[in-house]
């Protein structure tokens, strides 16, 4: 099992900072209009501009929508952990960054009826799946008091 920071590899590259002992989104900021997006564009999709630079985003915001998932999603190209055995509903909604951007995300709890619209979430930088020797990391969130 893979275990040393060599061993973990990120989803995708430019999505969060890894390693970090603090991880974050990485977004962008259109210098022209000042639109945030997530994850990072090389251009705005707002108003068209061509200038943008990266940041990295707020940690914590608030659960904007969501629903829960009931079935284990098609592979491909789905590549979670879950087995038809050992699949569990879980929750997809976006969460709202305070004053950047909402951001599509897994959340991460044990009672997806538990979610509410409104609830403080937190970022979570961790292990998805093992692929080829690999952690492959991968971000979610989860309510606050579940952290």
């Amino acid at each position: 099992m893979a275990t040393s920071i060599a061993d973990q590899v990120p989803i995708a590259e430019g999505l969060f900072t890894w390693p970090s002992n603090d991880p974050r989104l990485l977004g962008s900021r259109c210098t022209n209009c000042g639109v945030v997006t997530f994850p990072a564009q090389s251009s705005c999709a707002a108003c068209a501009g061509t200038d943008t630079e990266t940041m990295e985003l707020e940690r914590k915001g608030t659960l904007w929508t969501y629903t829960i998932q009931c079935f284990l999603p098609n592979r491909p190209p789905y590549e979670g952990p879950e087995t038809p055995e050992t699949f569990r509903p879980f929750g997809v909604g976006y969460v709202e960054l305070p004053g950047q951007t909402r951001v599509e995300t897994r959340i991460k709890c044990d009672d997806p009826d538990s979610l509410r619209v409104g609830m403080e979430m937190e970022l979570v930088v961790e292990k998805f799946i093992e692929k080829d020797g690999k952690d492959i990391i991968s971000y979610f969130f989860q309510p606050v008091e579940a952290a």
